[in-house]
């Protein structure tokens, strides 16, 4: 085993408010750089590891992090349904800063893939003091036109598989396929549930799969972490990432215009066109933009290019 795909040396639970606990791992150096990972969803996870791919962990210490009610942190969406409110990216930001303090961390860079880089943002506006710099991958800000685009304008490319996932939805007149996914995980009964979840994760290996058609028709095989998922994403994405108005993310770039960050997008991701990364970078001025044009929403070149980006923002901490 190389030292990049090195195990945790550290892992454990840091208690946050509302009863939740994080689940945390440590890797690389206890005295390198500290860096957090992000990861994808909402409602995604460490998964095995592969995140850590990214970082030179004789230079960082390397922090991943289940975001609440997902992965291993506790308790799983699944079993505390009646808590959904509780889910905000407020509440998640808040979440990060604690466990940036109980493990004693100063500042540290911030990556993340996906919603991931939504968080990355939305945390690094509200506390830019604490971020030596972004590194960000299949870039997104989880407005209102990009998640109407996922659930909806990519039908265009799929309609066949849109039809589908639009009438398995049961939505009723004037309801957004997204609510209607997010009221059924949240009010259905067993049955319901199961059986959005299962659309719903249909539905997402379709919009990943431009470059592999041949792994539509699930993307998550346990069923518990499928439903976790789909709760999940649903409810942060009916909710516009719970970052509309003096919130969004686009109209708060002046508070992170001095971070140094680097964007990293593939010209082929269907799920989220590169529009959103190049407006980013056009409100984000000492920001990296690297456009993969033979990948879609993550893939080897980009993890490379993210690779280096994070090698150059190593050298950035004191």
């Amino acid at each position: 085993m190389t030292e990049e795909h090195a195990d945790p040396h550290t892992t454990g639970f840091v208690d946050v408010e509302g009863g939740a606990s994080i689940f945390v791992e440590e890797s690389g150096t206890p005295d390198g750089v500290p860096a957090l990972w992000l990861h994808g969803g909402p409602g995604g996870s460490l998964g095995t590891g592969w995140y850590r791919s990214h970082f030179d962990l004789s230079r960082y210490r390397l922090i991943g992090i289940d975001q609440r009610g997902s992965g291993r942190s506790l308790p799983n969406i699944v079993d505390a349904r009646d808590q959904l409110d509780d889910h905000t990216t407020q509440r998640l930001i808040a979440d990060i800063e604690q466990v940036r303090e109980a493990l004693g961390v100063e500042r540290w860079v911030v990556a993340g893939v996906s919603w991931g880089t939504t968080l990355a943002l939305a945390y690094a506006q509200e506390h830019p003091d604490r971020v030596i710099a972004l590194a960000l991958v299949a870039v997104t800000t989880t407005s209102r036109d990009e998640v109407d685009w996922i659930t909806e304008g990519v039908g265009r490319v799929f309609p066949e598989e849109w039809a589908r996932f639009e009438a398995d939805s049961g939505r009723w007149d004037g309801e957004r396929v997204v609510e209607a996914y997010a009221r059924r995980l949240r009010e259905g009964d067993a049955t319901d549930r199961t059986h959005a979840a299962t659309a719903w994760d249909r539905w997402e290996s379709v919009h990943v799969s431009l470059d592999h058609p041949e792994r539509v028709g699930q993307l998550f095989a346990d069923a518990t972490v499928r439903q976790a998922f789909a709760t999940l994403v649903t409810h942060y994405w009916s909710h516009d990432g719970f970052l509309t108005g003096d919130r969004a993310v686009l109209s708060r770039m002046d508070r992170i215009a001095h971070i140094p960050g680097a964007l990293v997008h593939g010209r082929r991701d269907i799920s989220g066109p590169a529009a959103t990364a190049w407006r980013l970078h056009q409100l984000w001025p000492v920001s990296e933009l690297t456009i993969v044009e033979t990948e879609g929403h993550g893939g080897a070149e980009e993890s490379a290019v993210l690779r280096a980006a994070l090698d150059r923002f190593a050298a950035l901490a004191p």
